[in-house]
């Protein structure tokens, strides 16, 4: 039996945001969180029970030792995360607005720990360790070296045997369309299940057409046998073993977006886990939904919690 259910390799951030309705220009305190799409993956799982470690590099010190304690408190192991004397951790700063503003979302990690991360730096042993590997264009994005760590690390699990995921997860403030998708064709051929919102698959490869012709469309350019297409507040349209299937959206107040997504992904593979990709579709319109609700990019939640939202449960006071 494998070591892991699910092992991820990303970078960790401060979040640092106002108040919502405040301005960052007028700031005078600031909300911490930490977050970084591989680890929120990780922490939703081991929040339903899943065997899940995150692989990373941190700066040596209190700020890495802050990371570390977050991490193990959600329930991630951390083995083979490393240690750099004399790095920085990076962060964002986020401006919650609501219409007619925009979210504003501020990078500071250029410099970071994990930017110096390579391929001949990765402990191998930990992160291959498992049923299913998590990955995210953001790390790809992220430099020569991050992107280097990431292909390795998918051609190793796919020769393995170990089921590689990724979410393409397209950042505009961090690389160009093109530059994007010319370093996704190094990684797509080792890809088992390819998460991609609209959005992102007009942006990055000019596909807008109808979900069921950019499915097939991406298939051209990832042979993953399990393709999901999401649509926001319209839900997912998946491919899986080429049958095309439709999953709704829950129902949520949004308090805060991020880290939604990647709670998507981390119901998705929690089905994928019991070998329903179907299911994992509705357990990740159900955590995406309950990311939705709460403050932060660490989802808490447990299974009855995710199984209720699934089963459409009326709101009720639990008393």
């Amino acid at each position: 039996m494998s070591r892991f259910e699910v092992t991820a390799l990303g970078e960790a951030m401060l979040r640092l945001s106002v108040p919502p309705g405040e301005r960052l220009e007028t700031m005078t305190r600031l909300d911490v969180h930490l977050g970084g799409a591989e680890l929120n993956v990780c922490a939703a799982l081991a929040s339903l029970g899943r065997r899940c470690a995150w692989l990373s590099r941190l700066p040596e010190g209190p700020l890495g030792r802050f990371v570390l304690r977050a991490a193990r408190a959600a329930g991630v192991a951390t083995p083979g995360v490393s240690l750099a004397a004399g790095a920085r951790l990076g962060a964002y700063y986020v401006e919650f607005a609501a219409p007619p503003r925009a979210t504003e979302v501020i990078y500071d990690r250029a410099g970071s720990a994990f930017t110096g991360l390579s391929a001949a730096l990765v402990d191998w042993e930990p992160l291959l360790d498992t049923r299913a590997l998590h990955l995210t264009g953001i790390t790809l994005a992220l430099g020569e070296g991050p992107f280097s760590a990431a292909r390795e690390a998918a051609r190793r699990a796919k020769a393995q045997g170990v089921l590689v995921s990724l979410d393409l997860n397209y950042r505009r403030k961090l690389w160009s369309p093109q530059e994007a998708a010319r370093r996704l064709a190094d990684v797509l051929p080792f890809v088992d299940l390819l998460v991609c919102a609209r959005a992102d698959a007009r942006t990055v490869f000019g596909l807008g057409d109808a979900p069921e012709t950019v499915l097939g469309a991406l298939h051209d350019l990832c042979p993953a046998e399990n393709i999901v297409l999401t649509c926001a507040q319209d839900g997912a349209v998946a491919r899986l073993a080429g049958e095309l299937v439709h999953a709704p959206a829950s129902a949520a107040a949004v308090l805060d977006r991020i880290g939604a997504g990647d709670a998507f992904s981390a119901g998705l593979l929690d089905g994928w886990l019991d070998g329903d990709l179907r299911a994992g579709l509705a357990r990740g319109a159900a955590l995406s939904a309950l990311a939705l609700a709460q403050r932060g990019d660490l989802l808490v939640t447990s299974r009855e919690e995710m199984n209720a939202v699934v089963e459409r449960s009326p709101s009720t006071v639990n008393r």
